[in-house]
């Protein structure tokens, strides 16, 4: 690290601490306890002026959204396909995004802030706000949010008291359950218990044995505590654990229309985590520290081929252990406002990832092709199973020091921040194969004889590592116009580069194929690892209300540069894995219209669009030139609308039915980068039935109605092509009780 990098962490420090030495006093909103005990806010202690999307407690349990998957669609531009299983949580946002490794949008819950997004799909049973941030998001929040954040805030235990129940049951055998007890014990101090269960056997089943695919065991528990002492001193725990056993990967062959394999594919998980926020508000100044911990243990089963052949299997197990440490201060004086602070972490990941090679995958994928090139000496594998072994020990850790501030000039308001990020990432491996073959000598008479035998006894171990050094600036600028107000943004966003882990059972293949006396199709430096995705943002919008007519209206625009996004392929060959690299240069561009119209008490509507025209501007991968091309995985549309009626003229008994209606459309989308496949436009409408008391709701759902057939996956693996299905139409019931 040289001595400017030196220099502009110490003075990012020094900033922040002459700051906590301010003399004027703070603005009465920095002060509040309830704010003091929030997610990281804005310097002035508001929201952020760009694009945001806010889900309250009532809309929250209207659409019956218990997972950061339900927000999908709901928030314009914001794609959280589901597909594979609870490890697939891929995020797409105007046109960023990637199916594995790195996430594109960052996630906190109860300030725990999830740093890997294999672990953000978990159902949560309480869930009292939601927070969709889009746009980049880095000089708060860091690596990996170029494409927005999501914070969720559970109930509190100081503002809501007894017991909620919850239970449910719906199409696919599905029944699920929570309960949870919130109680203050004494003036300050409260705490909440809260627990789910899901069970279902899942929409789709295996052609090959009649199994449910999709078949899902799932709980989580969450124990929260707030005590204030006093004004100036807020604490707050958040404790949750989660476990996860599913059977997933409804992959379906085009070629047959079937999900029809022979080996096992699953997928387990077990989590814990825990943050622990306490928060000092003085006359001058709010600090804030943040202590999170997180463990990560899963266990990954895939029928590679996903056909009724013994080809190979991937098992992939891993244990994770997380510590975050976020420390910041603000405050504010006169027209004038600040936010600054310092941030850590630590990630370390043991993963140990087998192939298992079969007895048709050794035939078809090496002796055929081996044979081919060389008739005459035919080999012969000696076993009809072997292993290509894989394990690593991956250690990232980061440090950053970020300020923010925010000046009113009458009604100008003008922000502007820079945060400086530093992460070293370093990977430990371990790449091994024991086994052989034997190679026969075709002889004139039409018989055979042994030629050699080839032990293949393959033993790699090294360590390689890179430390990436990013600055982050962000400015934004905007003016209260009455009711109106325009603003426009630019901030720089970056996600982090990393290894390409499951390549390296094909580097062991291809190490193989040399001992045959076939050539490698790449080499180990070639794949190994992938770079950094950064992106220059560019956002014009107005958030408009209209209190006479019961309107509110949030439009942007936004114009996206992105240098090495980062992509999910499959390299050319037989191979076993799945890649990520970099495309050169793309550019995104697009629009998005959030509308709430509540004209009276009774009825309320809501419709959100999002518009993306994502394409490569720069992108060679060594056989095809896509400029020009359409990113792929990422929809072009997003829709959604919302229309709710309370009937307080049909209640009978103290019973209110109401009725709602939604829509949710998203398309086209490319599944590739050539633009060759597609999966068009298509809508999925969904009706509810409620009937609420004062203590209780019962409610009738439907959801995709017409039974719309659509795909949310699209691959090929050793030439042959799947997809997955979205989710059929599903009829459910659910009720809630509150003592």
């Amino acid at each position: 690290m040289n001595k400017s990098i030196i220099s502009t962490i110490f003075l990012g420090v020094l900033s922040v601490c002459a700051h906590a030495g301010e003399t004027d006093t703070l603005r009465a909103h920095h002060l509040r306890p309830l704010e003091v005990m929030g997610i990281k806010q804005t310097p002035d202690g508001g929201s952020a002026v760009e694009a945001v999307t806010r889900i309250d407690r009532a809309q929250i349990n209207i659409l019956r959204i218990e997972s950061p998957k339900d927000v999908a669609l709901i928030a314009p531009n914001f794609y959280m396909p589901e597909y594979g299983s609870r490890m697939t949580s891929s995020i797409y946002v105007r046109g960023l995004g990637a199916r594995i490794d790195q996430p594109v949008v960052g996630l906190s819950v109860d300030n725990i802030p999830y740093l890997n997004k294999d672990n953000y799909d978990f159902d949560i049973a309480d869930i009292e706000s939601i927070e969709v941030l889009r746009g980049a998001q880095s000089v708060l929040n860091g690596r990996n949010t170029m494409g927005g954040q999501i914070n969720i805030r559970t109930l509190s235990p100081l503002t809501t008291q007894g017991l909620r129940v919850t239970a449910g049951y719906s199409t696919g055998n599905t029944a699920e359950a929570s309960a949870a007890y919130y109680h203050t014990f004494i003036p300050g101090l409260g705490m909440s218990l809260s627990g789910q269960f899901r069970h279902t056997d899942g929409y789709f089943s295996n052609q090959y044995d009649g199994s449910k695919v999709g078949r899902e065991n799932s709980g989580s528990l969450r124990w929260k505590t707030l005590w204030r002492p006093n004004d100036a001193l807020s604490i707050s725990n958040t404790a949750t654990s989660s476990f996860n056993r599913q059977h997933g990967y409804p992959y379906e062959s085009l070629e047959s229309g079937l999900i029809n394999y022979n080996d096992t594919c699953s997928y387990s998980r077990t989590s814990l985590a825990d943050a622990l926020t306490v928060a000092w508000a003085g006359k001058r100044v709010v600090v804030t520290s943040i202590t999170s911990f997180q463990y990560l243990d899963d266990d990954m089963h895939l029928d590679q081929d996903f056909l009724p052949l013994d080809y190979f299997t991937l098992q992939q197990k891993r244990r994770e252990t997380v510590l975050t440490e976020d420390l910041f201060t603000r405050g504010s004086r006169g027209n004038y406002s600040w936010l600054g602070g310092v941030y850590a972490f630590w990630r370390n990941t043991d993963m140990h990832a087998p192939v298992h090679f079969k007895d048709t995958g050794i035939e078809r994928l090496i002796e055929d092709k081996r044979n081919e090139i060389n008739p005459n000496y035919p080999i012969r594998w000696d076993s009809r199973r072997f292993v290509l072994g894989s394990k690593f020990d991956l250690v990232s850790k980061g440090f950053a020091v970020y300020h923010e501030s925010t000046f009113q000039a009458g009604r100008w308001r003008f922000e502007a921040g820079l945060r400086l990020d530093v992460e070293r990432t370093s990977l430990d491996y371990h790449s091994f194969a024991n086994t052989g073959f034997t190679t026969m000598h075709l002889l004139p008479a039409g018989g055979q004889e042994v030629f050699s035998h080839t032990p293949v006894n393959i033993d790699d171990r090294g360590t390689i590592g890179k430390t990436y050094v990013e600055l982050l600036p962000k400015a934004t600028v905007s003016f209260t116009g009455g009711n109106a107000v325009p603003y426009f943004s630019f901030s720089k966003g970056y996600k982090a580069g990393g290894y390409n882990t499951q390549m390296f059972s094909d580097v062991l293949q291809q190490r193989i194929m040399s001992l045959m006396g076939m050539s490698e199709n790449y080499s180990f430096d070639q794949i190994v690892a992938y770079k950094p995705e950064w992106s220059f943002n560019y956002e014009a919008g107005i958030h408009w209300k209209l209190p006479a007519a019961g309107l509110d209206i949030d439009a942007a625009v936004f114009f996206i540069d992105c240098r090495n996004q980062q992509l999910t392929v499959f390299p050319p060959g037989t191979v076993t894995g799945r890649m990520m690299t970099n495309a050169g240069r793309t550019h995104s561009c697009g629009t998005e219209l959030s509308t709430h119209w509540q004209p009276t008490p009774e009825f309320s509507a809501r419709l959100s669009y999002g518009y993306t025209h994502a394409t490569f501007r720069k992108y060679n991968d060594g056989r095809n030139n896509y400029r020009g091309k359409r990113v792929p995985y990422a929809p072009e549309n997003t829709f959604f609308a919302e229309a709710n009626w309370r009937l307080p003229a049909l209640s009978f008994a103290g019973i209110e039915p109401a009725v709602t209606a939604t829509v949710r459309g998203t398309g086209n989308i490319f599944w590739d980068e050539a633009n060759t496949i597609e999966q068009k436009f298509y809508c999925l409408p969904g009706l509810s039935l409620s009937f609420a008391a004062e203590h209780w709701t019962a409610r009738l759902w439907a959801e995709n109605i017409t039974d719309t057939r659509y795909d949310t996956f699209y691959f090929v693996s050793i030439g042959n092509a799947f997809a997955q299905r979205g989710t059929p139409r599903r009829l459910g019931i659910s009720f809630r009780i509150n003592l």
